[in-house]
Parts: C-alpha cells; structure tokens; sequence
C-alpha cells in the first residue's frame, strides 16, 4: 500500500482527533524512506483537499471535520449546489450555497464546503464555501465591450456570473462586440472582479456559425488533431496483413452485419444471431479492435484520453480518433477483413445468458443495413426490401425474435425504459435550420440496443469475477427526497410508488407500463428521468441503478468512447492468463480512478454541448413563426412560469408576468400555477394552445404567450397585432415524419397575407423582457 493509503486510511479509522505532521508520524510509526517521504504526501493530499490543514496546523480528513469536498454547480440566480466527491450514504443530498456563501466560486470549481444544516439521511442541507480548491474555468468564452479606460468581456454562460476584467493595453487588440476567449490571469476577490487576457478572437457577433464556435470552446472542445497525432495516424495499414490475423479466430465466414444511421461513418459494431438446435440463440456480437491500432501512451492514446468521447454536434462531429482511424482501418466496413473483439452469447428462451466466449478474431461483414431498412423490412414488410435481402431475412427475423426474448428479460427484472423522441435539426449548406425531426425508436434500434446491454453487462459480469482492476458504468439509487416529490405527482395522476425511501427501479418501470399511450406519460416519464441521477463511469462496481443490473460497462463503442478502449485493453491483457502481474495490477489500480472521472466529465460536457447546438438551432427555426399559434403540452411549472413543449418537441417559455388575467400562485406540490381569483389552473400535463412572440438565439430563448391572454401582445409591443391570427402556413417544410407547429387560426375571409403584412409592420417592435 502507498503511503499516501496508508496515511488517508489510518486518519479515517484511527486517528481519534486531528494531528500534526509529527503526531501523524508518531502514532504511525514512520521511519526511514516512509518518514522521509511524509512531508510531500501530506502536502499533495491537502492540496487536493484529501485531507484537511486547520489554522494550528493540524490535519484531519473532512468527513470527520464536517466539511463536504465536491464540485459547485452554480445557478442564474448567483445561488448554487456543492456536489459531493465521495458519497458516504445512498442518499446523500448535495449542499445548497447561498449566494452570501458563495466566496468567489464559479460554476464547476472544485470547492471545501462547512455544512451549517446537516438534516437527516436524503433531507436537504446547506453550507458555506470555506477553499476553493482547484479553478474549472481558465479560459471562458465572452463577448467583449469597450469603455474609455477599460474593456470587459461578458461570459456567453450565465452561470459564471461576473464580467471579466480586461486592462487598457490589452482591449485594443479587438473590436467592440467580439466574440472572444479570455484567458483569467486573476481570479476575483472579494469586491474585485476576474482579471483576463483576450488570447484568441472568434470573429464578430452575428458572423455565420460564430455561436456554435462559441459553444464548442466554452467546452474546451477540440476542433483539430495536432500534426503529430494526424501524422501517427496516417501510419495505420489501409488492410490488414495475415500477421495481423495470426492468433485470432477467423470469422469471416459468418454473415455478420451491421445496423446503424444513414450518416454514420465510423461502425464500430457488428451482429450475428443464429438459431440453434437446442432452441437457443447464439449471439455474436463484434467490436472494432481499436486498442490493437491505439496501444497505451502513444501520442494517439494521449490524445484520445484527453477528449474522451466524440461529439456529434448539430453540424458537425468532432471525433475522439483521427478519422484515418476511426473512418478506415477500425470502422468495420462491409466486404473489408477487420480486426475486432467478440463475444459469443449463448442466450435461453428466457434471455439468460447460459454461455459465452470473449476472444480476438477477424471478420469481415457482409452487408451493411440502415435502422430505416430494417424497419422497413420487418415492421413494414416492404416486399422490394425484402426480396433484396431474402439470403438475409431469416436472420433478421432471428434478431427481431431474440431482441424481445432479452427486452422481456429486462423489463422482468426491472429495468427503467424510457422511449424519448431524439430532436434531430436538419440544415443547409449554409448552416441554416431547414427542418426539425422528432426520431422515435424503432425495432431497428432496439435491437441493436438489446444486443449491445447484453454484451455489456456479458463483459462487466466476466472481468468483476476475474478480479482485475476495470472501469465499470455506475448508477447509483436516487435521492430518497427526489422520490418523495416525484410521489407527489404520481399521486395528482392517480398512481404511486410504496416505498420511496428504499426504492427499486422497478417499481418506478410499473409506473411507466402503467401510464404507456396515456396522455401523462410524457410529463411523468420526464419529471421521474428528472428525479435519476447520472451514470457515470467508475473503477470500483457498485451496479446500474436504471437497467437493475448488477454488472455493466462500456465494451461497444471503442472508436468514439475512451472508457470502451480502457476497457478492451484490459480484456486482451486477460486472454492468456485470465489474470495480470502484480505491477500491472498496481498500475491500472492508480490510474483508472482518474481517467473515469475525466472520462464522465468529457461525457457531460460533450452531451451540454450537444443539447446547446440543438437547442440555438431550433431556435433559429423558430424565428420564422413569430406570430403563430401552435398546439401544446405543459411540461414544467415553476414560480416564474410555465415550459410548454409543441408537438413537434421545442420547449419554450411563458411567463407568468404575461399571464395577465389574474395573479397566479405557484403550488409545489401540486406542479401548478393557480390564479388566486379565478382558480384556473395550470399543471404539467395540461394542453394549451400558446403565441410565439419571442426567439432569442443566442441565449437559446423561445417566449410564448398563452393564447388567452393575447391582448398582451399588443401592449407588450410584440411583432403580430394580438387581432392578427397565423397566416404563415406555407413557410413550413412539409415532412409527414416530422410534425410541425398546428396553426388554430384559419384563413377564412381574410385579407391576402401580403397586405396584412404591409399593414401591421408598422405597428411591429420587438417585444419587451419580461
């Protein structure tokens, strides 16, 4: 055991009040190198807020001092929510920070936090930030402004907070208004604000694809590969040799195929199924052998390691590998030989997994199918389709049968199944939103998800019992607090959950089977997603809360997912022994810890970054229909107004300061907005139809206002007369696959759309915040 263990584990379990470094050194009877190494361990352990240095220059470990390390996530409203490290309960809650308490912390730093109300188990808590241990923000993305003695940059995410000073000699070197990055050289102090250098310009505000430059370096996303990493990369084989193949299984003979997008380019999976003689099915499932081209601390390894994952934003996909790589030699192109990793599932009648083989081969797939294609063929039944892939179609309906054998399996045991349409933004050439497209999951995608959780949870089982050190994907039980007030709603629906506080997810599946086709089912399914916590990746396997699986990992997607190359590298170091050295062993128990952390929060960033290129995107659609009225759900409630999501999946907002006809009160518990004189009521769930009166791109905004109370769009100054109804039908792109905005109003008996133009614009201003 390092030193460092040992001295964390006996403050942990022994040490009976805080020590100093000579104490410490006492009672854990240190000597010779140990001693002599003592003084730096505790130094980079208190740096890292492992332990903690009091002002007598005693060291003790937080969760015995009553302190909280973790990450703060900030809010809008300069409040904000420490998020633990380490979490000594099931249902720990995060630490709420008012904004007096906040220090000078901005979102995301890693901050020491004393608990003031420390409530029961799953009750909420509050503190105060007393350190900030490590900045998040380096560099921050902004608009910069001008004065006379000075320049400032404003930061595109509101949740930082304050402006960025710049000083006189460095605000000349950009015009007012640009968009820039702004590198902090001090960080703010009480009553002073952050100081900063303009160390690169991104163009000006309003340029062609300027907002979705700025989201891409607010995440500190990558956009090139350096020279030297695309120069490695070009050095992989376009083919593969017969020395490459030498040692695997030749699987070439198999007609494996592969099912994915229209678009997509990097495939990193393959699927057989075969019927066998005993009525079971033998699945195979076949994995690009990236970690066999991407070997440990080469500079590709390097590179990947530190973006994580690939990022699919709306116009673009930045990679974690070169596409020399991830486009060529590892994707598995059909009719090419390529190295993969597979397994081989023996699967019963019930979904067990009653055998399997985890080995290297080659093979070479067959053909490869769209998601459209296939649900073409088997829900469909397109007999062109089918008749072109008759040598193909037994197998396929092979798939189609074991897929609901091994959905069966999970929805037995429990597992969360939530079906979300994914906002799919269509654009031009020039960058501009043409179309939205709302993509619900088909057979075709179930099946390829059914294949690749069993192979997943197949893989975590196998190495958990090896006993080697992995990287496992973790879901922990959710906050009990979170379920008592998802109960609340349950209740307003006519269902429940019986146990909130030791809840299975289960239970929570029953709830979802039960309001399936029901006009709620959206509203629950969102506020119970809402109540989860996030997966993540972890070195030690505590299960996943949301499949009720006791294993599971990520081994599918190498070529854009760093933990699934940790992963493979593992497994092949496996293959001979079923076990590693000791030194190996020791290694990989030091490093995996770090690399799952940074690979979860690559994942978040990459997913935030994502959902805001959608959401400016769809902004930007909507713009065109300022004016119109559309049919509605309401799909949150909170004090300040409601979130009305539109049949065709975009979100936006009214607020309760255009709700005019009454003051509305919100009730928590009730998810509802109610009017204290009329007692109408708006709760999640409701339809209602709402005016479009606002679009605001760059912070993401769509305003509407509920069509009953649309005489405040004329006083409120909006760019359609509250007497004028939608007239702009015929802008919309038609695609029956993609519903869009129903128009209520009619053109019945009114003038041509022109005139009625010519005739309002006068009266047109942009409407006021509210």
């Amino acid at each position: 055991m390092m030193l460092k263990d040992k001295i964390l584990e006996f403050m942990k379990k022994e040490a009976y009040k805080p020590l100093t470094s000579e104490d410490l050194a006492e009672e854990m009877e240190l000597k010779g190198t140990e001693l002599a190494e003592l003084w730096p361990v505790l130094n980079q352990l208190e740096k890292n807020a492992d332990i903690i240095k009091t002002r007598y220059d005693k060291y003790g470990v937080p969760e015995r001092m009553n302190l909280i390390v973790g990450k703060l996530s900030a809010s809008t409203k300069g409040y904000g929510f420490v998020i633990p490290d380490k979490v000594k309960m099931p249902n720990e809650m995060d630490v709420f920070i008012p904004p007096d308490a906040m220090m000078t912390a901005m979102h995301h730093d890693r901050v020491v936090v004393r608990v003031h109300c420390q409530s029961g188990q799953g009750k909420s808590r509050d503190g105060e930030i007393i350190r900030i241990i490590e900045r998040a923000n380096p560099r921050i993305v902004g608009t910069f402004e001008a004065s006379r003695n000075f320049g400032f940059v404003t930061p595109d995410d509101v949740r930082l907070g304050h402006d960025i000073f710049i000083p006189k000699d460095e605000k000349n070197i950009v015009k007012n208004g640009s968009k820039v990055v702004v590198e902090i050289t001090k960080w703010p102090e009480k009553k002073r604000s952050a100081e900063g250098k303009i160390i690169e310009v991104l163009g000006s505000k309003g340029d062609t694809g300027i907002e979705i430059l700025s989201i891409i370096k607010r995440h500190n996303l990558p956009i090139e590969f350096p020279i030297e990493v695309q120069e490695a990369a070009e050095k992989a084989p376009e083919i593969i040799s017969e020395d490459e193949i030498a040692g695997r299984r030749d699987l070439r003979h198999l007609p494996i195929i592969t099912i994915d997008g229209e678009d997509a380019k990097d495939l990193d999976d393959g699927v057989y199924v075969e019927r066998l003689k005993n009525g079971n099915h033998l699945l195979g499932v076949y994995i690009a052998d990236v970690s066999y081209y991407v070997r440990e601390n080469t500079i590709l390894d390097t590179e990947a390691r530190e973006r994580g994952t690939s990022v699919y934003l709306v116009d673009r996909v930045l990679p974690m590998l070169p596409r020399r790589l991830s486009n060529g030699i590892c994707s598995l192109n059909a009719g090419e030989d390529r190295l993969a990793m597979s397994a081989h599932m023996e699967i019963d009648h019930r979904g067990q997994v009653v055998n399997y083989e985890i080995f290297p081969s080659v093979i070479r797939v067959i053909k490869r199918f769209s998601y459209t294609v296939v649900r073409k063929i088997l829900v469909e039944h397109d007999e062109e389709l089918i008749a072109e892939n008759q040598e193909l179609l037994k197998q396929l309906e092979d798939m189609e049968r074991l897929c609901r054998i091994l959905r069966e399996r999970r929805m037995r045991r429990g597992a969360i199944d939530f079906d979300f349409p994914e906002l799919k933004v269509k654009l031009d050439e020039t960058g501009k939103p043409i179309e939205i497209v709302k993509r619900m999951r088909s057979l075709a995608e179930s099946i390829i998800e059914e294949f690749m959780l069993v192979a997943n949870e197949t893989v975590a089982e196998h190495m958990y019992k090896l006993k080697v050190p992995f990287v496992f994907r973790v879901h922990e039980e959710p906050d009990a607090e979170k379920m008592v007030k998802l109960n609340t709603l349950l209740h307003n629906f006519g269902q429940g959950i019986a146990k909130v506080d030791d809840i299975e997810p289960g239970a929570l599946q029953k709830v979802l089977t039960r309001i399936a086709g029901r006009p709620e089912e959206r509203i629950i399914s969102t506020v119970m997603l809402r109540s989860l916590k996030q997966a993540r990746y972890e070195s030690q396997n505590i299960g996943h809360f949301g499949l009720a699986a006791t294993y599971y990992t990520h081994f599918t997607s190498p070529i854009r997912r760093y933990p699934d190359l940790i992963v493979h590298r593992v497994i092949r170091e496996t293959f001979n022994t079923g076990d590693i050295s000791a030194k190996r062993r020791e290694k990989l128990t030091a490093m995996l810890p770090e690399i799952a952390m940074h690979s979860s929060e690559r994942e978040r960033a990459a997913a935030e970054a994502e959902r805001e290129t959608v959401s400016l995107k769809t902004a930007e659609y909507m713009a065109q229909f300022i004016g119109e009225t559309f049919d509605g759900i309401i799909n949150g409630v909170t004090a300040f107004g409601i979130f009305v999501e539109l049949d065709n999946g975009v979100e936006g907002l009214v607020r309760v300061s255009s709700m005019e006809d009454d003051y509305y009160r919100y009730v928590e518990e009730q998810y509802a907005l109610i009017g204290e004189r009329t007692r109408k009521v708006y709760r999640l769930g409701d339809a209602v139809k709402v005016i479009l009166t606002r679009v605001n791109p760059e912070e993401r905004n769509i305003d509407f206002v509920l069509e009953s109370n649309s005489g405040w769009i004329e006083r409120a100054g909006s760019r359609r007369p509250s007497s004028v109804k939608s007239q702009n039908k015929d802008k919309r792109p038609v695609n029956k696959n993609s519903p869009q905005p129903a128009v209520s109003a009619k053109n019945k008996g009114q003038k041509s759309k022109d005139s009625i133009a010519k005739k309002s614009k006068a009266r047109r201003s942009k409407p006021k915040k509210k």
